[in-house]
């Protein structure tokens, strides 16, 4: 068993900074690198692209990042950990060693973990008697069966741990845990067992203060304006010991700030019960975890509790839900809210006229700049010199939907004055994939690692 473990995330989602990874091996030592790409939005993304082309469906941003970062990473010796396979791992993976073959980069292994996509078994799993049904509203996933997108299990940290004991120096996920990318590590170097539970909780809170990058290191902080240097953040970095407690922090010499507060606010972001956050690993209780300062950019989490984990995997699964569009256009000059909301009552009336209306719940306006996206929170002026319209339908009639996209443009000359701003082209209709989260139990998943070896 080794000592201290240094894990550090490079991305919070498909679409952070490029050069974050590159920044955390360079200025100062690591291990492993995590790098987060998905979430369910993400994964609809990617089913839009797979849909094209079956050999898209994964975070080609990756990919990017590889070109310029492998050099780094087979000269320092880290280990990356990613879930950047999204729907198509093994298409990420040939992309990853063709990579590798450009550069001379010869014996990488890239473990590839398999067996969460189980859209290939829905239906031998609707028959056999499990419903997958909507975690909010109940509803059985049959009712949607044929307009079902993905089904994809989120698997957890053991796969992770078995790529490395077969060597992988790059592992590629699809859809497993964002707090596995850290805990698979962790369990890999320090043989910690399945049942360990406050091992296992403790990496699971390690995982989960890092999962979105520099928000643990003073990005979307509430007190920002105590955070120096925000453009240089250095992203986290979790120093973990075998006992599974571990230091929060950061390269030396980055911007950005490691507090007791930045690590409190990551550590209740996107949370529920404290006390039982359910993963395939374990159910850790966040509300036992110690935050404690120990040095500068420093923080130490210890006394993290944990219980056994449950039966299910979670679900998440994608499906066609209709049609949507969307648009805005700048209203500028004296009484600018007056003349947005009479701009939006004229898009609707024309299209009512034209015969194509749109319930409330599928229709939106918002006046940005006058307390749309806090409202209650006052407004900076009774009447501000420009505010952005923005309008948005949807609905299951395609043609509807796109009919909506021809009333913005002619606001332009037929609607109120100062509308400006007009951008983008006419609104399209875009098709609506849609989340559906459900549980499985895990005796009806089977995750599974394969290793290959760039041998050019």
């Amino acid at each position: 068993m080794r000592g201290t473990l240094r894990i550090g995330n490079g991305q919070g989602f498909w679409g952070d900074s490029i050069d974050a990874p590159l920044e955390l091996m360079r200025r100062g030592p690591l291990d492993y690198l995590g790098l987060d790409y998905l979430a369910e939005v993400t994964l609809s993304i990617m089913m839009r692209q797979r849909l094209r082309d079956p050999h898209k469906g994964f975070a080609s941003d990756f990919i990017t990042l590889l070109r310029r970062a492998l050099p780094l990473i087979a000269e320092r010796g880290v280990k990356v950990v990613t879930n950047a396979g999204g729907l198509n791992p093994a298409a990420c993976r040939d992309e990853a060693l063709r990579v590798a073959a450009s550069l001379g980069i010869n014996g990488l292994k890239v473990g590839v973990i398999e067996g969460d996509d189980l859209l290939p078994h829905v239906d031998e799993l609707l028959a056999a008697g499990c419903r997958l049904e909507h975690m909010e509203s109940g509803r059985p996933l049959v009712d949607e069966r044929a307009r079902v997108l993905s089904v994809n299990a989120y698997l957890g940290a053991r796969p992770i741990a078995r790529a490395l004991e077969e060597g992988a120096q790059i592992v590629l996920a699809g859809r497993i845990t964002d707090t596995s990318l850290a805990l698979g590590p962790l369990v890999h170097e320090f043989g910690w067992a399945e049942d360990a539970w406050d091992l296992l909780a403790a990496g699971t809170i390690a995982g989960h203060v890092i999962e979105c990058g520099a928000q643990a290191t003073g990005g979307n902080y509430t007190r920002w304006w105590e955070v120096p240097d925000l453009w240089d953040v250095g992203y986290p970095v979790v120093e973990c010991d075998p006992d599974g407690s571990f230091v929060v922090t950061k390269q030396p010499g980055t911007g950005g700030l490691v507090s007791v507060g930045t690590v409190a606010e990551q550590l209740v972001y996107e949370m529920g019960d404290p006390h039982a956050y359910i993963t395939p690993d374990c159910v850790a209780d966040f509300a036992s975890a110690r935050l404690a300062p120990a040095g500068e950019d420093r923080v130490r989490v210890s006394g993290v509790r944990g219980a056994p984990n449950t039966r299910f995997y979670k679900v998440s699964a994608s499906y066609r839900a209709g049609w949507k569009a969307s648009g805005q256009l700048t209203v500028s000059g004296p009484r600018a809210v007056d003349k947005a909301r009479l701009a939006a009552e004229i898009v609707w009336k024309r299209l009512a006229r034209a015969g194509v209306r749109f319930p409330d719940a599928d229709r939106v306006t918002e006046i940005i700049g006058a307390g749309a996206c806090h409202p209650g929170l006052g407004e900076l002026s009774s009447d501000p010199p420009e505010v952005v319209l923005r309008l948005a339908v949807r609905g299951e009639d395609r043609a509807a939907v796109s009919r909506f996209g021809y009333e913005l443009a002619p606001l332009v000359t037929s609607g109120p004055p100062g509308v400006t701003g007009f951008a983008g082209g006419r609104p399209k209709a875009q098709e609506i994939v849609a989340y559906w989260p459900a549980l499985v139990r895990k005796e009806l998943v089977d995750p599974h690692v394969r290793v290959t070896v760039e041998s050019s």
